[in-house]
């Protein structure tokens, strides 16, 4: 389980959001809405590691994350707004070095088909399109356990098929208990999710 109490996010001397709490279960979804500079992107930072609250706690099975950011790490794949492609390696070697990074090493080729990729992976990832990017960063959810995942507008530039195969990614893993946290301005397939609206809480839409 993963919750966040009182939490504040301060984002250079403009507070973005206080008072944030919120509780997601084993199996469960939370879906981040609000307006550009909400805070929906600075939230999921926050849970993965790479923001620290102002104020607040952020807990795992009721242990603060802080007291081992190591073990939060490893139980987390965070997809953010940017596709970390390295141009030079093919498709299969990416993901493989996400794969290795994370000490898995087999072969890649069933989390390349579950985003379509299969047929692309000796492509080099600088031919890639967009939206091949952002199913190649997507791939690591197939290619790598983690409980928790956190998915920053998770479906920008995908087509209607991909977005298909996101949407049964993250039902798989909900019903194998895993964790979705994710941020969109409309609907990407988070069936049942709970839903957190970060506008109200903003002190000021400009901030981050």
């Amino acid at each position: 389980m993963l919750s966040g109490q009182a939490l504040v996010c301060v984002r250079g001397e403009r507070q973005v959001f206080s008072g944030l709490d919120f509780t997601v279960a084993p199996g469960a979804g939370l879906l981040l809405v609000g307006p550009n500079g909400s805070g929906k992107s600075s939230l999921l930072r926050m849970i993965a590691g790479l923001l620290a609250p102002a104020a607040g706690r952020l807990a795992w099975q009721g242990m603060d994350v802080n007291d081992d950011p190591q073990s939060h790490h490893g139980r987390l794949l965070f997809v953010g707004h940017h596709d970390p492609i390295k141009p030079a390696l093919t498709v299969a070697e990416n993901l493989t070095f996400w794969m290795r990074l994370r000490g898995i090493d087999v072969a890649c080729g069933d989390a390349l088909s579950a985003l379509g990729l299969g047929q692309l992976a000796d492509q080099p990832g600088r031919y890639l399109s967009a939206g091949q990017r952002r199913r190649l960063n997507l791939a690591r959810l197939a290619a790598i356990p983690a409980p928790l995942w956190l998915l920053d507008e998770p479906t920008t530039a995908l087509d209607t098929e991909a977005q298909a195969a996101l949407a049964a990614l993250m039902a798989r893993h909900r019903a194998g208990g895993g964790l979705v946290v994710a941020s969109a301005h409309g609907p990407i397939g988070l069936d049942g999710a709970a839903t957190l609206d970060l506008g109200g809480l903003a002190a000021d839409e400009d901030a981050a």
